[in-house]
């Protein structure tokens, strides 16, 4: 992949804005932003094309809760199709965090998130998903 230089015009306020992420995200320079918000709007239009996405949902819950390893556990058989890979993680004697990656069509990537995510006990969690192209 070769590189591409090109001049861009913004109002002040849109450079301003676009300053302000490459300092917040802590970008290098204000090109590595760009690529950050292309690629992310391209992501954005996957999920709203239902194209295919791989990402991972990350859930934060309590491992006293016997039912709740069990709830995830069956969910991911359900959607075995889409499950690539999970991870358990012990954080302390009570909390567990676990990862669950996934690749699908946006639709069905979000309720298989939607559905982890309603199950009773969960403390907290978070769906990141990408455009695979």
């Amino acid at each position: 992949m070769s590189l591409k230089r090109f001049g861009v015009s913004l109002e002040e306020e849109l450079l301003t804005d676009l300053d302000l992420i490459v300092e917040n995200q802590r970008f290098p320079n204000r090109s590595r932003a760009i690529r950050f918000l292309v690629n992310d709007h391209k992501t954005r239009q996957s999920i709203a094309g239902n194209q295919q996405v791989t990402g991972a949902i990350v859930l934060v819950y309590d491992h006293r809760i016997a039912r709740l390893h069990t709830e995830v556990a069956n969910l991911q058989h359900e959607y075995h199709c889409m499950v690539l890979s999970s991870q358990h993680i012990h954080l302390d004697e009570k909390n567990c965090i676990e990862t669950i990656a996934v690749r699908g069509t946006a639709d069905k990537v979000i309720k298989l998130s939607n559905k982890l995510l309603a199950i009773k006990g969960i403390r907290h969690g978070n769906l990141v998903a990408s455009s695979i192209e």
